[in-house]
């Protein structure tokens, strides 16, 4: 889906509401901005709790297919821009126990088609009464907004098309 609509937010929802039913876990953030050796490292330590060298990318995806094979986990990739990077950090379903969960984010929905993801969930922009409500609790802490303000925030509302980012950040 569109930046801004709320992936990110989404996962972080998942993440955090599920993550203690698996063995590992791993939040992987905006990974198109990072370099595929980091982010093996940092899946290797996220999941296995202990540093773990990383000589080469296909080392370190040879070394998350090795040691995650039993594991049930619950891996994040999120702003996914390439499906070879995709392949790098996760290879595949083979490459994790049984119950394992993989949830990637991302703009560009033929990664997901590429990759042969299960399930692709389209994420919405927010309906009127969803962006009100979000705005109120941003704006002033409450569910609703003050009287005196209720024609601005359906200005505001309206001016910012149901995208929960903008409503955030204005």
């Amino acid at each position: 889906g569109m930046g801004g609509i709320g992936k990110t937010t989404i996962a972080k929802a998942i993440y955090n509401e599920f993550y203690e039913r698996f063995e590992g876990k791993s939040f992987l953030e905006k990974v198109r901005e990072k370099k595929p050796e980091k982010l093996q490292k940092q899946l290797l330590f996220d999941i296995l709790q202990t540093k773990t060298k990383v000589s080469s990318v296909a080392a370190g995806t040879a070394l998350v297919r090795e040691r995650f094979q039993r594991l049930k986990v619950l891996v994040i990739v999120d702003d996914v821009d390439d499906v070879k990077l995709l392949r790098e950090l996760v290879g595949n379903c083979h490459f994790f126990g049984s119950g394992s969960r993989i949830i990637i984010t991302t703009r560009d929905e033929s990664v997901l088609k590429e990759f042969a993801v299960d399930k692709i969930y389209r994420a919405k922009v927010m309906d009127q009464e969803e962006a009100l409500e979000l705005l109120s609790w941003h704006a002033f802490r409450s569910s609703s907004c003050p009287s005196q303000y209720l024609a601005l925030e359906r200005e505001v509302v309206s001016y910012c098309g149901g995208l929960p980012l903008a409503l955030k950040v204005l």
